[in-house]
């Protein structure tokens, strides 16, 4: 864990479970009366400590979703759940929560969340799935014994007596790292717990959560959200993104890295200055690279 405190926002949509949202639902505010947020949140500080800071934002909290530069500057961790408001996050926010994982915050994406328009712009693709609301069994099998987000699991799966089934195909990019794999009660599977590389920063995909099933309020699913922000966190805060220019000097960027992480580099430098002596000839038509590039 990092020397000082990890700095963890949980993004909420909360539409579902506040009451004075345009469409409440009377079984999410009662199994979530501080919103599900709040149990979230909950279930991180429990389990990190004084090695957290948690704050949360929803979408209604302002024009900007409770979402601001500085905060996105100032968070190692995002969590995020979104459900029926998807289309409702400014894509100026969205590209800036992607590009704040590129530079090395980590993303805990939970259920619904598959369809939110940061995580699907570092998926690249439509995150389409199968789905089923019948109240259902769910184990989630362990399929990477020791990997860390597992930490502290008392069994090799997780069962939750009724759940919403989601179903294969799940339209993502093949995971780095797959932790958990989903069996349910209709004979459904589905890839459950996903970890993706994104430059410098790591993306968790949790599919448990469903709004009317007391699904955050389990105490192995408290510690696996947990366990994921740690797991996602960067290794010592988060390192300056380096923007690269046409112009600027091409060797100088491994010069020195703060804080010993190596730094996200934004745009594609021409390394003019080889490593190594070529010994080809060959005279470079400087125009059409900078066209390229503008």
């Amino acid at each position: 864990m990092a020397s000082s405190p990890l700095r963890v926002t949980v993004w909420h949509e909360y539409r579902h479970d506040n009451p004075d949202s345009e469409h409440p639902n009377a079984t999410a505010m009662e199994l979530y009366p501080d919103g599900m947020h709040g149990a979230i949140k909950s279930a991180i500080e429990e389990h990190l400590g004084s090695d957290v800071v948690v704050t949360t934002a929803t979408l209604d909290q302002d024009d900007d979703h409770g979402l601001s530069d500085e905060l996105l500057a100032n968070t190692d961790v995002m969590t995020w759940w979104g459900h029926m408001a998807h289309d409702k996050v400014k894509d100026e926010w969205a590209q800036k929560v992607a590009q704040r994982v590129r530079e090395g915050m980590g993303l805990v994406v939970l259920h619904s969340g598959h369809y939110a328009k940061p995580f699907k712009l570092l998926m690249g693709t439509n995150c389409h799935l199968k789905w089923r609301e019948a109240g259902e069994k769910e184990r989630l099998w362990v399929l990477s014994p020791g990997h860390p987000i597992t930490a502290g699991m008392t069994k090799d799966y997780i069962e939750l007596e009724h759940t919403e089934m989601y179903g294969e195909h799940f339209d993502i990019p093949d995971p780095d790292e797959l932790v958990f794999t989903s069996w349910f009660e209709g004979g459904e599977v589905f890839r459950s717990g996903c970890v993706w590389k994104r430059g410098a920063g790591k993306v968790f995909y949790f599919r448990p959560g469903h709004e009317t099933f007391p699904i955050y309020h389990n105490a192995e699913v408290r510690r696996v959200i947990a366990n994921g922000v740690k797991y996602v966190a960067p290794p010592e805060g988060l390192a300056k993104p380096i923007t690269v220019t046409w112009d600027e000097p091409q060797r100088d960027l491994g010069a020195e890295v703060p804080g010993g992480v190596v730094p996200y580099r934004e745009g594609s430098p021409c390394i003019k200055e080889s490593l190594s002596p070529i010994e080809a000839e060959h005279e470079v038509d400087e125009s059409l690279h900078k066209q390229a590039n503008e």
